[in-house]
């Protein structure tokens, strides 16, 4: 059997995972997450969204061991976190949202001591490799308080780099940090996913989860509302927008364009928005000329992950 073949199908597996929180005085018991199914393909970049106090964070903290579980089963690398605690940490790096960084420590110092805990040997610590490449490596001797938040946030992904594990997490990695350091860090992140890292990321800004992500899951209220390829999900919505310029100005829409949902958003900007599943272009392009006008500039617009999100979580919602 090849090494290839003993690597485990999933890189994170849950089944039936649910935290529920105890009640505190006049507040009543929460439950955090309510059955989770969840499976993480090893080898991608999975996108973990949800609103605020979704569960995404007591997911996480599940599997970081620092959140006991009330019921269900969690796996990393195919190690049960019940079972074999330990080896099963070993196998994930978590990128906290907080900066919890001691400041009086220096980044080498702190990687040195992050080994130390992982119970990496001395000689197979890569310390300066893992600074430079998160490009830090001209601040390894400088005390952690005096880097700003964004060398603060990439020193948070080497500790979580230093003992080498195949999955990573970064749960929101780029909050306050400026454009071009968020480039440079998903330029390191693909780097790491193409080396064979999984990649969990949890973030807000769902631009970057489309532009990274190969699958995605949506959580709400603690349940799982979406799980797919991003393009299963995407096609779920068969949306889009049309407009069209014309070359004069409607005092009133034409009623042929009307009939067909056309809206007008100034004098010369039409709008259309269909279903590319059951609507032809062509005849609207078709109206627009038989209705005496000319078309001086045409676009779509498709619709995206923020559309889909809003969406899914407007049903959970309703339905809750």
């Amino acid at each position: 059997m090849t090494a290839q073949a003993k690597l485990p199908e999933n890189a994170i597996e849950t089944i039936g995972l649910r935290k529920i929180y105890a009640p505190r005085g006049a507040m009543p018991a929460k439950v955090a997450l309510d059955g989770i199914d969840l499976a993480v393909p090893r080898g991608g970049i999975f996108g973990l969204l949800g609103p605020n106090g979704a569960g995404k964070s007591t997911l996480i903290n599940i599997l970081a061991g620092l959140v006991n579980k009330t019921a269900g089963t969690a796996r990393i690398w195919d190690i049960d976190i019940d079972r074999d605690p330990r080896a099963s940490r070993a196998a994930i790096g978590i990128v906290p949202q907080e900066l919890n960084i001691d400041p009086f420590f220096t980044p080498r110092e702190l990687l040195d001591l992050q080994a130390g805990l992982y119970g990496v040997p001395k000689p197979e610590r890569r310390t300066m490799e893992i600074l430079a490449a998160v490009g830090l490596a001209d601040k390894a001797d400088a005390y952690a308080r005096t880097l700003s938040g964004g060398m603060r946030r990439r020193l948070l992904v080497a500790k979580a780099l230093v003992h080498a594990p195949p999955v990573l997490v970064l749960d929101e990695p780029t909050a306050g940090v400026d454009i071009e350091l968020r480039q440079s860090l998903w330029a390191y992140v693909r780097e790491l996913n193409q080396g064979g890292t999984t990649v969990v990321l949890t973030t807000h800004y769902l631009q970057e989860a489309e532009e990274l992500c190969d699958r995605i899951a949506i959580i709400d209220r603690g349940r799982l509302v979406a799980h797919d390829t991003k393009q299963a999900l995407l096609a779920r919505l068969d949306a889009k927008e049309l407009r069209i310029v014309v070359d004069c100005d409607l005092g009133e829409l034409p009623a042929r364009l009307a009939a067909m949902g056309v809206t007008r958003l100034d004098a010369r900007t039409l709008q259309l928005r269909y279903r590319p599943s059951a609507a032809r272009v062509e005849e609207l392009l078709a109206a627009v000329h038989g209705s005496g006008l000319g078309i001086v500039d045409l676009s779509t617009r498709e619709s995206d992950l923020e559309d889909l999100f809003l969406q899914l979580v407007r049903k959970a919602s309703d339905a809750a």
